[in-house]
């Protein structure tokens, strides 16, 4: 008889750069790719996104739904939080405060 033991995922806290938003977003992105990871991004600094980033936002959702690799967001302000609900983003990552 084989016993299955649950994939161990480990969570790694990454902070975002308020001037580098995209920047920062996209270096995770690449780097999450193909890895088992949980990725938790910390927007303290960040007061709002701009166009470019709300792209990488998207492209960040879709990697991680393709790999079964969980994205929360820390620290969300309304504002972006609003941002990425009209995007019909919000509900595709985990939000902490």
């Amino acid at each position: 008889m084989s016993m299955t033991l649950p994939v161990t995922r480990i969570a790694e806290i990454h902070k975002i750069d308020a001037q580098h938003v995209a920047e920062c977003l996209s270096a995770m992105r690449k780097k999450l790719a193909g890895r088992n990871v949980e990725a938790v991004l910390d927007f303290t600094a960040v007061a709002r996104i701009d166009p470019s980033a709300l792209r990488e936002m998207e492209a960040l959702a879709m990697l991680a739904e393709e790999s079964g690799n969980k994205v929360c967001l820390l620290h969300v302000n309304v504002e972006i939080y609003k941002v990425l609900k009209l995007a019909k983003l919000a509900e595709r990552f985990n939000f902490r405060t």
